[in-house]
């Protein structure tokens, strides 16, 4: 930000459908945070079997492990140094970096977040995806729901 002061997102993704199901941008998070973060995600778009992630302390904390314990979903950790075993992600958040971050000195969190929720609308909605059949992840899921 323009003051110097760091902040943090949290990307979370469908790795099915590479739909970007939240992006949250806050100081700093804590695994509780991120719990809440996922029971939001989980009920707006249903549990999933595991949760891929690096070993972030938020990721690492006994709160999160047990949290994904009692609800019944295994953490695959990535070995630090090898983002291909979260090629998705990376991915995302290169593209991310390069048309957010990189592009706006920002003056505040909220403008941070305004930003952030527009690009998330339009990499889900509007941008193409090779992998995807060159349609948005939101096509794409729509298109795999009707044929389900």
């Amino acid at each position: 930000m323009e003051c110097g002061r760091k902040f943090r997102v949290l990307n979370i993704m469908d790795d099915s459908d590479k739909v970007a199901v939240s992006q949250e941008v806050s100081m700093s998070f804590s695994a509780r945070r991120v719990i809440k973060t996922l029971e939001n995600v989980i009920w707006l778009n249903g549990k999933p079997k595991n949760i891929r992630c690096d070993s972030s302390p938020e990721f690492i904390s006994k709160d999160f492990q047990e949290w994904c314990k009692g609800n019944d979903i295994s953490i695959l950790y990535t070995l630090p140094g090898c983002p291909t075993q979260n090629g998705y992600i990376e991915r995302f958040n290169g593209s991310y970096r390069r048309t957010v971050l990189d592009t706006y000195i920002f003056r505040s969190i909220e403008e941070v977040k305004r930003v952030t929720q527009e690009w998330n609308c339009y990499y889900n909605n509007e941008r193409p995806h090779e992998s995807l059949n060159n349609i948005s992840p939101m096509e794409y899921r729509a298109k795999r729901c009707d044929t389900q």
